[in-house]
């Protein structure tokens, strides 16, 4: 049996100022604030308010103020959000909001005046606390990874920004934070990152770790300067599989794991490894932070502060068929929900069985009117919908990669471990046909027809699928013990993509474009830099790892039981 090194704790390990616990912290941020009077203690939305507003208040009685009092009623946030919420189940539309438009003026102003009368230490706490804080203040930020964030969702756990929706569906939470609050407070976080003086991390409840604005820059500068990975997380699925558990070590009394997000800066975490505690902190925060040099500078001019490019796995080993589905075209991406670029993607199988295939595209000569009044049959119980009557069902086998631009229809079917790489916008799925089936809340999951409708790229036929989006591979280079091939994507998405096979060490360069990259085949591999810019990265199988734009030029090599033996990767970088 195959023993598991995937490893799903990566961090960037580093020497630093860390303490744990707020009797702590608080001593600590006490001690450092001298002579100032001001202690804003600023929260990232989905921080468990309570516990900050508790620790403080335990040491400093009378004189903690919390900025949710200090914003508008909560009726006017909801028509104040409301045209980015909008009244559909799953879509809203991308906020323009500040954080300042939260606020009541007058009682900002009133508690300002509170706080320049005040003789003793006054604490603000909440998201805001720097905005209502004199500029000479000590800023503290308790910041927060999406990923967690989603999982106090599902727990109904957390208020939203401004509002209680606590006992909201957990799929309106999601969107609130996805269209609104999130974008709001990335966009007020990227504007203190120079005031904040320390940063908590409270992703564990009632387990407070804090670094100083010299350890956090440190971790950042290393990070980027190397190959990384990102904290990858794993979530259940109604068709998920069970090839996860064996290969990333997972729980095994689980019923399923159908996702890995293994890169998705936007949701996952970063783990810094301070003197040998990890400290959890938010992956986009390097975004925000050192865009041009992850990104590449142009692709920061096309993107601006978006990572493009999203590796995730979907496991139907021993699962179902995915959700027929598409994905809208620019057009309508941007029409209906503000975003500017959409999610054109591809499945590569990393693994299949002997029955495994891949829905795609429409069949040639088919009646699109009686297909879309079929499916609109099905969405109301009507009929089972066939799906093979309209839509091209393609055997499969490992290594196969197949091209899904926008507008085309598509799913993996069941015995399948599809490495998905796409472009980042990861929510705009409009499900054509869900097999009957309920999700994991058991309620069926929302499907979209009549969205559908309007993006299906009908032209992606049977003959298009095979000549233009099935295994479009052509060899490019070679050399002693390698051979790369070009393997997409489609010419109308920014994302090439490039397989390498290899038993001896390979020269990549990054070309002014951040790199992803997972080794598909292989125990082990190693990424090193040929002027020794960078310590040497170990890579296991089946991770994900992004080597950022500034690298420049690195090689890849077999490594430990992989040493002498044919290892394989594929490459996604942007286009130009």
């Amino acid at each position: 049996m195959r023993k598991a090194n995937y490893d799903k704790f990566p961090s960037t390990k580093l020497t630093g100022m860390l303490v744990q616990g707020w009797d702590s912290i608080i001593s600590m941020l006490k001690k450092k604030m001298d002579a100032r009077k001001v202690l804003a203690v600023d929260l990232y939305t989905g921080v468990y308010e309570e516990e900050v507003l508790g620790a403080f208040s335990k040491e400093f009685s009378g004189r903690v103020m919390n900025v949710r009092d200090l914003m508008k009623p909560e009726k006017e946030i909801q028509a104040l959000t409301e045209r980015f919420m909008t009244e559909d189940v799953l879509f809203g539309y991308v906020t323009n909001l500040r954080l300042e438009d939260y606020l009541d003026a007058d009682k900002v102003a009133a508690a300002r005046k509170q706080i320049s009368e005040a003789k003793e230490t006054i604490v603000i706490i909440g998201t805001g606390a720097a905005v209502v804080a004199p500029q000479d203040a000590m800023v503290v930020y308790a910041d927060m990874a999406r990923w967690e964030i989603q999982q106090r969702f599902r727990r109904h756990e957390i208020k939203a920004l401004g509002i209680d929706n606590r006992n909201d569906a957990v799929s309106l939470q999601y969107k609130r934070g996805y269209f609104n609050d999130w974008r709001v407070c990335d966009r007020y976080k990227e504007r203190l990152f120079d005031r904040v003086e320390f940063w908590i991390d409270t992703h564990v409840a009632g387990t407070p770790k804090m670094i100083d604005k010299d350890t956090f820059f440190k971790g950042v500068e290393a990070t980027v300067n190397t190959p990384f990975r990102v904290v990858p997380f794993f979530d259940p699925a109604p068709w998920g599989g069970q090839w996860m558990k064996e290969v990333c070590d997972l729980d095994r009394e689980r019923e399923n794991f159908g996702w890995c997000f293994d890169c998705v800066p936007e949701e996952n975490s970063l783990y810094f490894e301070v003197n040998g505690v990890r400290f959890e902190l938010p992956s986009v925060d390097l975004v925000l932070l050192k865009s041009k040099e992850l990104l590449g500078e142009p692709v920061e001019a096309r993107f601006g502060k978006d990572f493009p490019i999203r590796f995730d796995f979907l496991d139907t080993m021993g699962g179902g068929n995915l959700s027929l589905q598409v994905h809208p075209t620019t057009q309508f991406i941007r029409d209906s929900f503000g975003m500017y670029y959409t999610q054109d993607e591809s499945y590569y199988m990393v693994d299949a069985e002997e029955d495994a295939v891949v829905y795609l595209g429409v069949k040639t000569g088919v009646d699109k009117e009686a297909m879309i009044g079929d499916l609109r049959k099905a969405q109301k119980g009507e009929l089972v919908f066939d799906a093979e009557k309209y839509v091209n069902k393609i055997p499969t086998k490992k290594h196969d990669h197949f091209l899904i631009p926008g507008g085309t229809i598509h799913c993996s079917g069941a015995n399948s471990m599809v490495l998905e790489i796409s472009s980042t916008p990861n929510l705009f799925t409009f499900k054509l046909w869900d097999w009957q089936r309920l999700g994991l809340d058991g309620k069926p999951r929302p499907i979209n027809v009549e969205r559908g409708k309007c993006v299906i790229n009908w032209n992606r036929d049977t003959e298009y699928v095979n000549e233009h989006l099935r295994n479009q591979f052509k060899e490019v280079a070679s050399g002693d013990g390698w051979i790369e091939e070009r393997t997409g994507l489609h010419p109308n998405e920014f994302i090439e993509t490039r397989r390498h096979r290899f038993s001896s060490p390979v020269l990549h360069h990054t070309n002014d474009s951040v790199n992803v990259l997972n080794l598909l085949e292989g125990e082990e591999a190693v990424v090193e830099s040929p002027t020794h810019a960078f310590e040497p990265f170990v890579v296991h199988y089946a991770e994900t790892f992004i080597i950022p734009a500034g690298v420049k030029e690195y090689t890849i090599a077999p490594y430990g039981k992989s040493a002498g033996k044919e290892c394989v990767t594929i490459k996604a970088y942007v286009r130009f």
